[in-house]
């Protein structure tokens, strides 16, 4: 038996930020929706990053500017419920980009749409307790031996009993939900539908999963690179530049406290013009580029737990 053919894919998780909602680029033409994604061409396609670029510019129409690779992922069956003709690896990018208005077959998804479980800014979110704790607990109870680690695992990733929430653990998350058979990508990939499924957009193959790691890795550069103002105009509040990191925290920031953090940190100068907010007219502040040559790890430095 002959084996399988390699195929390298490029997938790219784009993120916007709007309207306080974090959004990821989709590309819809088909269901589920899938990120944009294509084939490298090993003969014409002189780097990995240029051919990322280059689907992103077909599928959307958008030009991205900051982008970082992100993960590589090669599973066995990823994202098929037949065993595959060839061994599929996908080299996964992340991308910030202010939003714009992509082209028809892709639009802006909201990312606690996909992972709604995330979303702490207005409290503990019901899905976790309503949807996942039940089913969770009762894989836990499935196999005696396993019962103790899997409580543990669980509690720690979930935030149960006395454990703090950590917001940086978003794919050990979705790993967990997929093991236990949770989210229904679980069952696509073994040949059947899910019986009970849990709030979540599903999405094509395994981009939940990709994009489950493009947050978690976001929200951890939030706390030691200055990430979050490749989202943002040149010039902009402190209001909005609080509404987007809780976006991406997906936890609520105390006001005064996030300003003193910003000021402290040196992020930020004021440009000496002010904005209309239909209040008080607000101050414009822009991104100091200076502070990455002064500090080793410019960040925000949010608590997460």
């Amino acid at each position: 038996m002959s084996a399988p053919r390699i195929t390298v894919a490029l997938d790219a998780v784009i993120v916007a930020v709007s309207d306080r909602t974090p959004r990821v680029l989709t590309v819809i033409d088909g269901d589920p929706p899938a990120i944009p994604s294509g084939p490298l061409d090993p003969a014409g396609d002189a780097t990995l990053e240029l051919a990322l670029r280059r689907y992103v510019r077909e599928q959307a129409g958008l030009e991205v500017g900051y982008v970082e690779q992100l993960y590589t992922f090669g599973d066995l069956r990823r994202g098929s419920a037949v065993a595959p003709a060839a061994r599929a690896i996908s080299v996964a990018y992340l991308a910030l980009v202010e939003q714009a208005q992509p082209a028809p077959g892709a639009a802006w998804a909201n990312w606690y749409d996909i992972l709604p479980w995330e979303d702490h800014r207005s409290g503990r979110p019901s899905v976790i307790e309503d949807a996942l704790v039940p089913r969770l607990r009762q894989w836990c109870e499935a196999d005696d031996h396993l019962s103790g680690e899997r409580t543990a695992r669980v509690g720690l990733n979930f935030g149960l009993e006395k454990t703090p929430w950590d917001g940086i653990r978003v794919l050990e998350r979705y790993e967990l939900l997929y093991e236990a058979g949770i989210v229904a990508e679980a069952h696509i990939d073994g040949g059947g539908p899910d019986p009970a499924p849990v709030p979540g957009t599903t999405m094509a193959a395994d981009h939940r999963r990709i994009v489950a790691t493009a947050l978690g890795r976001l929200r951890g550069k939030l706390t030691y690179r200055p990430v979050v103002f490749e989202l943002l105009p040149g010039t902009f509040t402190l209001s909005r530049l609080q509404r987007t990191v809780e976006a991406l925290a997906g936890v609520p920031l105390h006001t005064q406290n996030f300003r003193r953090l910003v000021e402290r940190a040196g992020l930020v100068e004021g440009t000496g013009t002010q904005t209309s907010t239909g209040g008080r007219p607000a101050e414009l502040f822009r991104f100091r580029e200076d502070v990455q040559l002064e500090r080793p790890r410019p960040g925000l430095g949010i608590p997460y737990r």
